[in-house]
């Protein structure tokens, strides 16, 4: 490649990797405005604490496990350990630059599991928790998807982050609930969100951060990244208008709803960006919604407190996606026949990995969280709760 491709490539994916760091605080003040006031500064903290452990993880060991010769289809080796031998030469951008962006995909994945620890969880559990899951079950998955593991090899693909990061995030977001157990007063008290408009700021955040996630994914400026980046805005305005209407249809349209469907769309689309057009991402979009917005009634009718609802929209929404790949994918985008185009092999494979990843993601993290709660314990004292995580935490307040 010639070395002024390589030059605009890189200026492309230097923008994109900023935007997805953005979206990390973009978590936070998604979260931080759906939990009480008391709670705010916390879940803001949670999503800038998850950028620096991450960083430090992934320049440590984490892109090496990730994305360092393949051992048996399982893990990476440590040839890049501290980033030895990462340095400017590469394909279409410099390694070192491609480390960085999957950096961000890592800091993300980590910022969205808080949903399942809001209000409750100590700081220093919750960094101990974090430096374990993003090693042992975040590098792993990564390395199946996209460092040439057993998931790469079999054919199962994930264009941007379905499986790696939203059915990731989202199941263990759920096992981390369960294993954590509900905040004090959940079916009790009144538990609603305190900013709304904060939330709103949020999920405005992560659909820009989005098109940098999703189109950054071509790792060059080219036609997979534009379709990337047009199907990606389709599908969040699919499934922002479906969850709306099937929430309208329960009450009142809420613009909580609507930002909900906005991000289930934004999910479910990750996985198959680079594959499907834009008439497949209204379909995709607007199921997402759909689906997600079930899955939210789902949980609360099994009671699971789930806070902030990783895995009904991140969790469903990238499970959803990932198989919608194997129906939709058309060989004039990505070169992959799904369903639809005549294929029935795809779908196959996509099913086998996102199964693949909901097991491994779920049990592995009840399995960590049980061993940090044993050994440090996860959760805060009735007391600190009762005051709210950022007097007992921070010994910060909105005042």
């Amino acid at each position: 490649m010639e070395i002024n491709a390589i030059m605009v490539n890189s200026a492309f994916i230097l923008i994109c990797t900023a935007m997805v760091v953005l979206m990390t605080p973009g978590v936070g003040f998604f979260y931080g405005g759906l939990v009480r006031k008391k709670n705010m500064i916390s879940m803001l903290m949670l999503s800038f604490i998850s950028i620096a452990i991450v960083s430090i993880q992934w320049v440590v060991l984490g892109y090496s496990l990730a994305f360092g010769p393949d051992i048996n289809g399982i893990i990476g080796g440590l040839d890049y350990f501290m980033l030895k031998e990462v340095g400017m030469s590469g394909e279409s951008v410099p390694d070192m630059l491609f480390m960085m962006f999957q950096l961000t995909f890592a800091a993300i994945t980590l910022a969205i599991i808080t949903s399942a620890v809001a209000e409750r969880i100590k700081l220093s559990s919750f960094i101990i928790f974090g430096l374990l899951w993003t090693t042992l079950i975040y590098d792993p998955l990564a390395h199946w998807v996209w460092g040439g593991g057993w998931a790469s090899q079999l054919g199962v693909l994930d264009f941007a982050g379905g499986i790696v990061v939203h059915i990731g995030a989202g199941f263990a977001a759920l096992a981390l609930a369960i294993v954590i157990g509900a905040r004090l007063g959940f079916g009790e008290n009144n538990l609603e969100p305190h900013n709304i408009p904060m939330t709103l700021l949020g999920g405005a955040l992560l659909w820009f951060g989005w098109f940098g996630f999703n189109a950054g994914s071509a790792l060059a400026v080219n036609e997979i990244a534009i379709n990337a980046f047009v199907v990606t805005n389709i599908s969040a305005a699919a499934g922002a208008l479906s969850w709306l209407f099937a929430s309208w249809m329960h009450g009142k349209p809420s613009s909580l709803g609507m930002i909900s469907g906005a991000i289930a769309g934004l999910g479910a689309i990750t996985p198959a960006a680079g594959f499907v057009g834009p008439s497949s991402a209204i379909i995709i979009g607007v199921i997402s919604g759909l689906l997600c917005y079930g899955a939210l009634l789902f949980r609360l009718e099994r009671k699971w407190d789930e806070s902030l609802d990783a895995w009904a929209i991140h969790g469903v929404g990238g499970l959803w996606g990932t198989i919608a790949l194997g129906i939709f994918a058309i060989p004039a985008i990505g070169g992959i026949s799904g369903l639809i185009a005549g294929s029935n092999s795809q779908i196959i494979l996509q099913i086998t990995g996102a199964l693949a990843a909901v097991l491994f993601a779920f049990f592995g993290t009840i399995i960590l969280a049980k061993a940090v709660d044993r050994i440090f314990g996860l959760r805060v004292t009735e007391d600190e709760e009762y005051v709210g995580l950022d007097i007992s935490q921070h010994g910060e307040t909105m005042n």
